[in-house]
């Protein structure tokens, strides 16, 4: 047996009545100090950017036209004037062989920057392979792909480039490719989070069932939606590969001498830090300035390109 509440008669029923808040008791709105902070905060993130955007610029230019920069020959030195400190005519100081480091430097990136590109654009390619693989072919080859992700994820970056490396000829190709392998994994995860993210969405979902093909759905409907983080990620990856390289530059797997290089440069001066600071403060700031901009950018490049 069930019972039900009668309802009552909305003409006999009293109405609710709302009294006007009082005025003294209302504080000013707080809307105002919320919008100022929410606007410093776009401000001051904005000139981060800004900042960091230049920093990148700046040495993308560098690597592509160095010539712009500097007319001094990266190689050749004068022996009177070694170890002189940064000036107005030597930016950077000298080194032990009176070599310009500031043109050493200008010139190092281009190298640096080379090996970084195809250590990106390997890790990309296969990492995408394998992203794609895991999360569209089926359950056994997620199980596969994501096993050798986690096994290469369990390995130190740094060690991975290293094994390469160490295995083959020192030299920019075996770094790039080193460096690469070590980057697949981070492609690969982000990848297959993003593809398994979009393909059940409606639209994907409309796709299939208006007759498109496996192969069409993915170039046309997930791919295309899937590509903004993994495209910000190869900001991140880039600036985590010229830390790498330079490392192992530093530690004589890169360009031989007397070509310049970042990592090169820096183990150079290493062995004058006592009396010539310079030789390796000043590359190594530039090195940390230019993997965080990269880092600040790539964020930035995220909330632009997700979905």
């Amino acid at each position: 047996m069930s019972t039900s509440t009668p309802l009552k008669d909305p003409e006999t029923a009293p109405t609710p009545t709302i009294a006007p808040p009082n005025q003294s008791e209302v504080s000013p709105a707080p809307v105002a100090p919320v919008k100022t902070q929410r606007r410093k905060g776009r401000k001051q993130f904005s000139i981060g950017f800004a900042l960091a955007a230049a920093v990148v610029l700046v040495v993308t230019m560098w690597a592509l036209f160095p010539g712009l920069f500097t007319t001094a020959d990266p190689i050749a030195g004068d022996a009177t004037e070694t170890f002189l400190p940064p000036s107005a005519q030597y930016w950077f100081g000298t080194d032990h062989l009176g070599r310009d480091l500031y043109t050493r430097f200008v010139y190092g990136t281009s190298q640096t920057f080379l090996t970084a590109g195809i250590a990106v654009l390997l890790g990309l390619i296969i990492g995408m392979v394998f992203g794609i693989a895991a999360a569209t072919w089926g359950r056994a080859s997620d199980t596969v792909f994501m096993r050798f992700v986690d096994v290469l994820l369990s390995v130190p970056p740094f060690l991975v480039a290293l094994l390469i490396v160490t295995t083959s000829s020192p030299g920019p190709l075996s770094l790039g490719i080193g460096v690469g392998i070590a980057a697949i994994a981070s492609f690969a995860r982000v990848t297959r989070a993003e593809i398994l993210r979009i393909r059940n969405l409606d639209y994907v979902e409309a796709a299939f069932m208006n007759g498109g093909t496996y192969f069409t759905v993915l170039r046309k409907h997930v791919l295309p939606n899937a590509l903004g983080p993994v495209l910000a990620l190869v900001t991140t990856e880039l600036g985590v590969a010229i830390l790498l390289i330079s490392s192992l530059g530093f530690l004589g797997f890169g360009a031989p001498p007397p070509q310049p290089e970042w990592g090169l440069v820096i183990s150079e001066g290493s062995q004058y830090m006592a009396s010539s600071w310079w030789m390796t403060t000043i590359p190594g700031i530039i090195i940390v300035a230019t993997v965080v901009s990269l880092g600040v950018v790539s964020r930035r490049l995220l909330a632009w390109l997700r979905v």
